[in-house]
This record gives structure tokens, sequence and C-alpha cells, in this order.
């Protein structure tokens, strides 16, 4: 059995990274798509790590080519997810987690309905707002790139709609607990099994962050925007 694809998406600064790596950590059997990119690397970030750093002319070769699954160019600089990533994971019977922007979600979900897409916010924009500013200073980033970066998520977030979950990470652990819930509910509910006990709980954690129940802690967020 092929395994399951799944698609998250945040605004920068909303804590989609940590969450990742959090999860990572905490479910077996699951690949983590790391992406290419055209932007140099920030920080302690290495090449093939948390991104494939290639150049410009190299990306626009391999679009030419039709190796990727989808791609954006956000800020100036190209991102995208190559063909063979999901591929290797599917002829694994291995899940893959994609890291992605609203555009290339969309691509994906075009391409692969089945796909499973997670949403993540911040609780409201004055606390994105200190978490891009904490960041920029470790990071040493323009504070005229930090604007950009809230205008931009003033404007991804009115995508929430377009995916499966919701989450709003205001308590890291909560959060935490509502992706993993929801990664190993989908994988039960698509086994066709009758779940356990423990199985029931997870499932009735990931329903209350479907798309149709989350109005309620939406709506709080996109105000403050």
């Amino acid at each position: 059995m092929a395994g399951i694809l799944y698609i998250i998406s945040a605004p920068s600064g909303s804590g989609k990274s940590t969450l990742v790596n959090e999860l990572r950590s905490l479910v077996p059997n699951i690949e983590f798509s790391v992406s290419y990119t055209t932007r140099p690397p920030r920080g302690s970030e290495q090449n093939g790590r948390e991104y494939c750093f290639v150049s410009r002319p190299d990306f626009e070769r391999m679009l030419a080519e039709d190796q990727f699954l989808e791609h954006a160019e956000v800020f100036g600089n190209y991102y995208g997810t190559a063909c063979r990533v999901f591929d290797d994971a599917s002829r694994s019977g291995k899940d893959l987690l994609l890291d992605i922007d609203v555009q290339g979600a969309k691509q994906v979900r075009s391409k692969i309905p089945d796909a499973v897409s997670i949403f993540v916010m911040p609780p409201n924009r004055s606390i994105l707002e200190r978490r891009l500013r904490n960041r920029g200073q470790v990071e040493k980033v323009d504070p005229k790139v930090i604007e950009r970066r809230l205008e931009n998520a003033q404007k991804e977030i009115v995508n929430y709609k377009d995916y499966d979950y919701i989450l709003v990470n205001e308590i890291l652990e909560k959060a935490v607990e509502e992706l993993k819930a929801i990664v190993l509910s989908e994988r039960m509910r698509r086994s066709g099994k009758a779940p356990t006990p423990d199985g029931s709980k997870l499932m009735r954690v990931a329903e209350q962050c479907l798309l149709a129940n989350s109005h309620e802690k939406v709506r709080p967020v996109l105000e403050s925007f």
C-alpha cells in the first residue's frame, strides 16, 4: 500500500518547522521531503537538511525537465518539491510530509486529490510579529523583509479554507499532539481496521481540527489581522 501524502502549510513564523520536527521524533515511518530552493542558506541551515540549495539556472533546468511535483517563486526565490521524493516514498509504502506554501499546496492537491492538507496558524498577528522579529535578530534579517513576511502572512491565512485540518499554534505541546493525532488517525481511517480505544481518542482529537469544526478558533486569528 502506498503511503499517505501530508501537506503542511503556514505563514512564516507560525512555528511550522518546530511542529514538523516534533512530529518526526514521535511518529515512525514518515518521510520528510527536503525541498529545493534558490535562496541562500540562513543561520545554521545545511544543504540537504533544511533544503537542497541550488542555483537559479539549475532550478530552471529541472523545471524545464518537469522534475517538480510543485514549485513556487516567493520573494524572488524558487522553491520546489522533486517528483522523485513522492515516488520513492510510495514505492516503500511510507508516508510523506511536504512542508510547502499555499501556492505549492494548491498544485499538489490538483495532482494528488487524496493528499491530507494541514494549515498552521499563529494565535494572532502580534505574536507572529514578535516571533518574526526575534528570529530576524538571530538571523540578522533586514526589517523590511520582516514587514514583507507579515504582509504575506495576511494574504496566506485567508487560504485556510482550502485545507482539511486547521491548527492554531498557541501552545506548542497541544499543537504537536493535534498534529500527531491527525497523522495517526488518517492512517487508521485508511487502513479500514476498527480503531483501538486509544485510536478512538486520537480520532476525536483530529476531528476537532477538521476545517468544519475550526471556525470558532480561527475567527479571532483572522480578526487580529
